[in-house]
């Protein structure tokens, strides 16, 4: 039975994972909104972490949103994801979409990071 609960083991929490995933990411998936840089982690489960700065979305409650679309999309699609460590970077204009077309996005993105993962 799949799990879709969203606990501290799916996120990335110190600078230390965050600067793994920098400097040995193999590979990115970028659309216009986002991109999103991954590498392989030696856990049993994927984590997720978000690096989204004012320059991008300018006030907190934008932020917040994208960060929680984009939560709730990777907790409904995290038992179908490979092991893997991402970080979600936005992009300019990303605070302008809805949250709907944030979701379609990142929707497609993880079918193409399972697609990837059968190569990984």
């Amino acid at each position: 039975m799949k799990t879709y609960a969203y606990g501290r083991e799916l996120r990335l929490l110190t600078p230390e994972h965050f600067q793994q995933v920098f400097n040995s990411s193999p590979r990115k998936f970028a659309c216009r909104l986002y991109t999103i840089l991954i590498c392989k982690n030696n856990l049993d489960n994927p984590r997720l972490g978000f690096t989204i700065s004012k320059k991008k979305a300018k006030k907190a409650v934008d932020r917040n949103r994208i960060k929680r679309v984009a939560r709730e999309q990777f907790r409904l699609h995290a038992a179908d994801l490979p092991n893997i460590d991402m970080v979600f970077i936005a992009r300019q204009g990303i605070a302008e979409q809805s949250s709907a077309e944030i979701a379609r996005e990142l929707n497609i993105t993880w079918q193409k990071i399972r697609k990837f993962s059968k190569k990984f």
